[in-house]
């Protein structure tokens, strides 16, 4: 069965659609970590002796065709190997366990399922659609293993610095433990519910808590790109990452795959126009992006973690003149909104989501100065309604409040930072 299995995903790794090309090389790699781990991680010498049979096997049967596509799944497969490390991804384990929740309580041993889940994440709703066929069989899920991947989720979103969600996975373990009568493993639960709280104390309080930076990131060139050319995602990146950071590792990524003088980074966020691209060269825009709220959602989600957690749209803006300069005077400046909408939300088992709308607003003058206008009383009323004021940020917040551009001369006296 191993060496039938390996034939037919090595000869997915020539297909010409490139998602299967990208889940056979992922099946693979699972294929050959599995093998490790269950060697208790000394080999994986079945799997690998497999897939050299099946090589060969696919060359006689002139089956390997395509390439450049196998080449692409294996250089797939070495940046699995040359990453493989523990999971990190919180939301990884929260799918997990939901699937081993949702399969409990269709046989009745949970009272529970994907649903229990939803306040961590709207992602989950995809394990809901979990299917009884033959393969079920083969699958050990018990009470034990739930609560096992229950504490693996608070102790992965206790890494991730999640901790308001830390709750929502207590409450399903905590009626196990009082079913048991396991009072001391109680005691831990709430132990760790209170350092959760005493946590998000903290970090509202020194605002020292970064939940990620979002990019978009958009690829042209189909020689190189293929069924990608033109596809646009929303990358999250951790913590403060810049511009130029990501820009730099998706060169070094894609660079190693078409060669670096081939790849080039197109950082102006303007809609690109295909047309005026060399298509010598793979490109890639790269734009920051924010999360995006209407007005009725930022009254909803007060919180900095609110705000950052469970987003699905994001923004960026683009200023413009109706003369064709970007930048011009005050009475003639336009701003060009993109508002960006992704198939599923942040955080996410991936660290990019495909974007599957776009909409745009335009910005007349006047909208554009009422926009600054708001920001800066946003920020300083963040600035003044902190415990502490910061006199020195104050001072430079109001001095950069004060435009004397486009001042009356009869006004100009009144003018000044104070």
């Amino acid at each position: 069965m191993c060496a039938a299995f390996c034939y037919e995903v090595l000869k997915c790794c020539t297909s010409k659609i490139g998602s299967t090309r990208n889940e056979a090389s992922a099946l693979l790699c699972l294929l050959m970590r599995n093998n490790f781990e269950y060697t208790k991680r000394k080999t994986f010498l079945r799997t690998h002796l497999q897939i050299i049979i099946a090589v060969s096997q696919l060359i006689a049967d002139v089956a390997l065709s395509g390439g450049s596509r196998f080449q692409e799944s294996l250089f797939i497969i070495n940046n699995f190997a040359n990453s493989d490390r523990p999971m990190k991804a919180a939301m990884c384990y929260v799918h997990i366990a939901a699937l081993a929740a949702e399969f409990l309580h269709q046989k009745k041993l949970f009272p529970n399922g994907c649903s229990a889940f939803k306040k961590i994440t709207p992602n989950i709703d995809e394990e809901g659609a979990m299917k009884e066929d033959a393969g079920m069989m083969d699958v050990h899920y018990s009470e034990e293993v739930l609560l096992e991947l229950l504490e693996q989720c608070v102790d992965g979103l206790w890494k991730a610095e999640r901790y308001e969600v830390i709750s929502e996975i207590s409450k399903l373990i905590i009626p196990i433990y009082e079913k048991r009568r396991e009072f001391e493993k109680l005691t831990q639960v709430y132990r760790t519910l209170h350092g959760a709280y005493t946590k998000i104390l903290e970090v509202m309080h020194t605002k020292k808590r970064l939940l990620g930076t979002f990019f978009r990131v958009a690829f042209y060139g189909q020689s190189f790109f293929e069924e990608e050319d033109g596809k646009e995602y929303i990358y999250k990146e951790p913590k403060l990452t810049g511009l130029s950071e990501i820009s730099l590792r998706l060169v070094k990524l894609y660079g190693e795959k078409f060669g670096t003088e081939n790849v080039k980074i197109i950082q102006d966020s303007d809609k690109v126009n295909v047309k005026e691209l060399d298509p010598k060269y793979a490109h890639i825009q790269v734009t920051y992006v924010k999360p995006y709220f209407d007005d009725k959602e930022l009254t909803e989600r007060k919180t900095e973690f609110e705000r950052n957690h469970n987003i699905n749209r994001f923004v960026f803006e683009a200023p413009y003149t109706l003369s064709g300069k970007k930048q011009g005077c005050i009475e003639e400046q336009c701003k060009r909104r993109t508002i960006l909408t992704t198939s599923n939300s942040f955080p996410y088992v991936k660290k990019r989501i495909a974007i599957n709308y776009e909409q745009q607003i335009h910005l007349k003058p006047i909208d554009v100065a009422t926009d600054e206008i708001k920001d800066k009383t946003a920020e300083l009323q963040k600035l003044c309604s902190s415990a502490d004021v910061d006199m020195i940020q104050l001072q430079l917040k109001l001095q950069g409040c004060v435009s004397v551009q486009e001042v009356h001369p009869s006004m100009q006296h009144c003018t000044g930072t104070k």
